[in-house]
Order: structure tokens, then C-alpha cells, then sequence
């Protein structure tokens, strides 16, 4: 493996050479008709039920996607494929291959986080020794391969914007297998990982900023595409947005955001880097009225360029911070820093070449890789660059971007010390207190401590392992992505806990936030197809004929745990190879486990029963993660003329 990134980096290289970002690179041709290689030596699949393979899809167009969830372009790419899929739903089936880069991200419950985040609906395999990467020859994020209906690869393109060539690609190939009879144009069913997150209070968090004068606190609740304010033990205060992932400017109850992630407060003005939608809104907190002061909305108009803040182009901006009446932006889609004018109202790159590399030097010749966190103390600037896993230091006086610690875009780990020995993952936040930096070092599930002056980096908070664990000593979080500090507290951003923590800086004694009153938007969708299916045979079981009998489905839920009652439950009962028993109710919803169906058995004899049962379940407390699970039980059934008999049927079974 160490061979296979070394190679990596090499490419890497040779792109920064050329001028071009990792994940922009060209396409290019198979030369030849080559057969698509199997998807063998993948690790798990999420969003269906069964492995899929390339001869099973036969009939079908089918794309790959290489990606890895940390890339910010691989994420640019997601509605490109989903208006592919929505366009030619009989015709295309588009997979995931999961190629990780981090360490964190081979894990394919992380992994569920981003699909359940980024909503992607169509199957996954996590591909985390790189064993589908290297049988396509692919070498960058995003990487995308069409296949033939036949099973022949056709093209194969890299990084993003080829939106239009895949359409073209798509369309002529169907046209073609179309008029050769060679199409399958049954649409397929996937089992999807989507859990009822729109029932949480919070949904995937992404960043946080408490004020210390007023006390409040400001959470950027990404995915339920508002802000909500409250104070700094939970009262809710006010909630900024609908709900719904648009871009409109109005009040409170009208305006819209699209995975808001960093804030900057001056006063009762607000500004927040509406990531997804490309723009920076400006909050008015005394009038309650939202408005767009930057970028155009548009992804593809992104030039590079600067100008007016309306009239300029924004690429996933990631976080925000102020100095005076001027506005830092962490610009993660082009790994850049940029500055926003307030008074001119204009906005230009201020560090960056657009280039994704680790180069220090004058903020005209330096490069980033992905800054997703920035803070400054008016001095200077401090930038999380998540993707070369370092933090970087920019002086104002002197413009230059000099790493502090860490490695490079392949170097990466979780080890404390001075200087380049350090190793981060993926860190997408930083704070400041005490005269040191704090770190959210995301992908390591941790908060680490820098001093700036000597370089040196020691843990602060976290066991390195996920988790949502409150108290002193064992404390844990699962990739924290947003910091800030007031009245002695850390506010951490605990984003797939779905939930803020509350840190003592003095004590380290981490509590979670109970937001009083505060409740999901209402526009909310949840998916009902069952994934992730357990199937569990039972040993015969012998019930009475003419009985008024019952099939009870019960289950155990893990410690702390409890059934969503506003998701959808629900239960199906098939009969197979049997005509002798009858279900009144065979597919229905429910609220409260156990679940008792009633069904008759008309005469002696044979039959085999299936029941599967979908729930949801969460955390006692509705912060932290939500989880779906779907049980099939598959249970022969002897019916007999014999009145003692059982005339019940009890299925249990335990979830962790």
C-alpha cells in the first residue's frame, strides 16, 4: 500500500507541475474495447442489499464513481450524478467505488455518515485496498467510468465539470443498444441507508461560534440548512432558515441555505458561508432578515476571478472569520484563502494559486489544500488545511503562509510532537484560547492543542476512536468538524453525532447540549426501502388450525436507545409454499414494538412464513446518531388438527 501512495503522490505532482488541481484532471480514452473488471475485493456495499457486479448489470449503462469522502471535488460531482440518475432512471445504474484515502474513511460506517449526509442514493462498495481502483486503472479523485450495456468500457474521465460529455455519452449509448434490442429497461430498486436524521433536533452540525458578549451560541445546522441560535446552556433563541436546501434571501421563516457551514458575528450582523449554495449570506439578527452579499450560486461560473461580491463566483466556501470590516474566507473548493470587503463589497483571492499542494511562501505563491477552518487573533491567520492534514499560519504584515505542523496531502496519522513529526487527519477546525491554537483533528475523533510559538502539538480531548461518550476522562467524539471558545468553554461541532459538546477547558469535564424547544424542520423526507437486511432462520414452528392465532415480532434495542415514533416503522409478512394460513394485515407501520400481526390458519399442512421488520432507532437523549435496521426471519410452519397446540408465533431478536 505504501508503494500504490507513493505513486500517488507522484501523480499528485506532476499535476501541481502542470498547473492543474488533483481533482481537475482531463480526461482520456481507453484505447481499444476493454471488459469492464469485476467489482470484486470490495469491503461491504451500502444502499443495497446484495453485492451487484458488472455481469448482473448487463442491459444496463453503468458509471462508477471513485471517490473519497474527504474530496472536495468528489462532493462538487454529487448533484452531476444525480441528475444523470433522475434523467435516465430505466437505463442508468450509477455505483459508488469508495477508494479511500484517509485511514478513517476505509471504515464503512463512516462511509454511511456521507451517504446519509450527501443523500446519495445509489449503491456503494467501499473498495478500501484499492483492489477496483487499480483493476480500472484510475489515478485521481473523482474518477468516472461509463460502461456499456455489454460490459465494455467506453470512457473514463477525471475530476470534475463533465457533466455534459457523461449526458452525451449516456444518451448515444442507450440510442445504440436501444435499436440492437440490448437494453434492460426494468428500473431497478436499491435499498437505501437513509436514516430519519430530519427527526433530530440537529442534523450533521458542521460548524459553531459562540460570542462571548452576548452569550450566544451560533450552530450551522448543515444538513437541516439553517442556523439556530441559542444561549450557552441550550435555550433556543431564534432558528435562521426554513429548512429547505435553497438560496432565498428573506426572514427567518422564508430565507434558505443549503449546508451552511462557517460564521463570523460583528454585532447583531452575522455573515455564514453558505457552502452548497456557493455564497455568503449576510444575517441582520435585529430584523431578522437574511440577505446574499457574495457569489453568484453557480458553481461553473467560478474563473478564479475577482469583483463584485455578486457578480463573483464562489467554489464551496468553508469558513469564515472577520478582522475589521474585513471577511476571511476558507475557499475549500478552490484551496484558497480569500477576502471579502465589506465596505466595497467586493471579493478576491487574498492566498492561493489554486493549486492543491503544500507550498508555503508569499501569499501570491503559496498553495492550500483545502482550508476548511480559519480563525485570526487580527494578526495573523490561522487555516485547518484539511486535505494536506497541516496547519498553516498566515502573518498580515509580512503576506506569508508558513505550516506550523503536520504532514502533506498523503502523510497523515494521529501523533502528537513538534513541527513536521506531527501527524493529523483531515483537521477541519481551529480555535483559539490561552494564547494556543486548538484543533478540531477531525478524522482522529479528537481535539489537540497547538503553541504556535514552539511548534509543539499534544492531544486535549478524545480517545481517537468515535463515539459519544460525555465526562472527563474517556470523552469521545465522532468526527468534530467545528470549534469555538467563550466563558472558558469549548463549543465543539460533533458532527456525526448530530449533536454540540460542551467542553470545561479548565476541567476537560465534556457535557452534551440540550437545546430546549428546538425542533427538526418540517419538510423533512424519509426513505422506506429497508436496507442493510439481517435474515434469521427459525426452527420449525407448530401452530393450531381454526385458532385465532398471532405472530408477535419483538426486539431488543441497544442500552440508551429508542424507537423513533415519527419514522416508519414497519413491518411485511409474506407466505411462501403454503396456501393454508391468511395475514389480515400483512404489510403495515407502527409506532411501539412488540408487534402483534393476527393471522388464521385454515387447514393442516405445511408453509413457510417470511417477516421482515424495518426500524428506527435513536439515542434516549435525540442528540448522536440514528441508526436503521432491517430483520427478515424466514420460519417453517406446520399447522395441525390439535386444539392444544400453540396458537402464537414469537419472533425476538437483539440490534446493537
Amino acid at each position: 500500500m505504501r508503494q500504490f501512495y507513493n505513486v500517488l503522490v507522484l501523480l499528485f505532482a506532476a499535476a501541481i507541475f502542470n498547473g492543474v488541481s488533483f481533482g481537475q484532471m482531463n480526461s482520456y480514452e481507453k484505447q481499444g474495447k476493454v471488459r469492464a473488471p469485476e467489482l470484486t475485493g470490495g469491503k461491504g456495499w451500502l444502499n443495497t442489499d446484495k453485492p451487484l457486479s458488472v455481469a448482473g448489470l448487463k442491459g444496463k449503462v453503468v458509471l462508477l464513481d471513485f471517490w473519497t469522502y474527504g474530496c472536495i471535488n468528489c462532493i462538487h460531482i454529487i448533484p452531476d450524478l444525480k441528475r444523470l440518475e433522475a434523467k435516465y432512471p430505466n437505463n442508468l445504474v450509477v455505483i459508488g467505488v469508495h477508494s479511500a484515502k484517509f485511514d478513517n474513511e476505509k471504515d464503512t460506517a463512516n462511509i454511511r455518515q456521507i451517504v446519509i449526509r450527501y443523500g446519495i442514493e445509489h449503491p456503494i462498495i467501499n473498495d478500501a485496498d484499492f483492489k477496483i481502483w487499480e483493476a480500472y486503472a484510475i489515478r485521481a479523485w473523482p474518477g468516472l467510468v461509463v460502461i456499456d450495456p455489454d460490459g465494455y468500457v467506453i470512457k473514463t474521465v477525471f475530476g470534475e465539470g463533465h457533466y455534459d460529455e457523461l449526458d452525451r455519452t449516456i444518451a448515444e449509448t442507450i440510442t445504440d443498444f436501444r435499436k440492437k434490442g440490448a437494453l434492460n429497461e426494468q428500473p431497478l430498486k436499491f435499498a437505501l441507508e437513509r436514516a430519519k436524521i430530519g427527526d433530530l433536533p440537529l442534523a450533521f452540525p458542521g460548524k459553531v461560534l459562540a460570542d462571548a458578549k452576548s452569550k450566544r451560541l451560533f450552530i450551522a445546522d448543515s444538513n437541516h440548512n439553517r442556523v439556530v441560535v441559542t444561549d450557552f446552556v441550550g435555550k433556543l433563541l431564534d432558528v435562521i432558515g426554513s429548512g429547505k436546501a435553497a438560496a432565498g434571501d428573506g426572514d427567518f421563516a422564508q430565507a434558505s441555505f443549503n449546508r451552511p457551514q462557517g460564521m463570523a458575528l460583528d454585532g447583531e450582523t452575522l455573515y455564514v458561508a453558505d457552502t452548497e449554495n456557493h455564497l455568503i449570506r449576510r444575517v441582520d439578527l435585529k430584523t431578522k432578515r437574511v440577505e446574499t452579499i457574495g457569489g453568484t450560486g453557480k458553481l461553473e461560473d467560478f474563473n478564479g476571478n475577482g469583483g463584485n461580491g455578486l457578480t463573483t463566483a464562489l467554489r464551496s466556501p468553508w469558513d469564515l472569520s472577520l478582522v475589521g470590516r474585513k471577511l476571511y474566507v476558507a475557499m475549500a473548493g478552490s484551496h484558497q484563502i480569500w477576502l471579502a470587503d465589506l465596505d466595497k463589497n467586493t471579493l478576491e483571492p487574498y492566498a492561493g494559486t489554486r493549486t492543491e499542494a503544500r507550498i508555503d511562501g508569499n501569499i501570491k505563491e503559496a498553495a492550500f489544500s483545502q482550508p476548511s477552518g480559519i480563525v485570526s487573533d487580527g494578526a495573523k491567520l490561522w487555516v485547518a488545511d484539511s486535505e494536506a492534514n497541516i496547519v498553516r499560519e498566515i502573518d498580515f504584515q509580512t503576506e506569508e503562509v508558513e505550516t506550523l505542523v503536520g504532514g502533506d496531502l498523503f502523510q497523515f496519522g494521529d501523533k502528537d510532537g513538534e513541527g513536521d513529526d506531527v501527524l493529523l487527519q483531515h483537521p477541519l477546525g481551529v480555535a483559539l484560547y490561552d494564547g494556543k491554537i486548538l484543533i478540531a483533528d477531525t478524522y482522529n475523533h479528537k481535539i489537540k492543542r497547538l503553541d504556535a510559538s514552539t511548534r509543539v502539538v499534544e492531544a486535549f480531548l478524545g480517545t481517537g476512536k468515535s463515539g459519544q461518550t460525555d465526562g472527563a476522562s474517556n470523552a469521545s467524539f465522532y468526527e468534530p468538524a467545528g470549534i469555538s471558545v467563550a466563558d472558558g468553554k469549548l463549543f465543539v461541532a460533533d458532527t456525526n453525532n448530530h449533536a454540540i459538546r460542551v467542553a470545561d477547558l479548565k476541567t476537560k469535564q465534556v457535557s452534551t447540549l440540550k437545546i430546549e424547544n428546538l425542533k427538526p424542520p418540517t419538510d423533512t423526507e424519509t426513505e422506506t426501502v429497508a436496507p442493510n437486511a439481517n435474515e434469521i432462520k427459525l426452527a420449525a414452528q407448530i401452530v393450531a388450525a381454526n385458532a385465532q392465532n398471532a405472530l408477535t415480532l419483538n426486539v431488543k434495542l441497544p442500552e440508551g436507545f429508542h424507537l423513533n415514533p415519527n419514522a416508519p416503522q414497519r413491518y411485511e409478512i409474506s407466505i411462501e409454499n403454503g396456501q393454508n394460513i391468511k395475514i389480515a394485515a400483512p404489510t403495515q407501520k407502527f409506532k411501539a414494538l412488540p408487534v402483534v400481526v393476527p393471522f388464521s390458519a385454515t387447514q393442516k399442512g405445511a408453509a413457510n412464513l417470511k417477516a421482515k421488520l424495518t426500524i428506527y432507532y435513536c439515542r434516549e437523549d435525540n442528540t448522536g446518531v440514528c441508526l436503521i435496521k432491517s430483520l427478515v426471519w424466514n420460519v417453517p410452519v406446520n399447522v395441525v388438527n390439535d386444539k392444544r397446540a400453540s396458537n402464537k408465533i414469537e419472533i425476538f431478536a437483539t440490534v446493537e
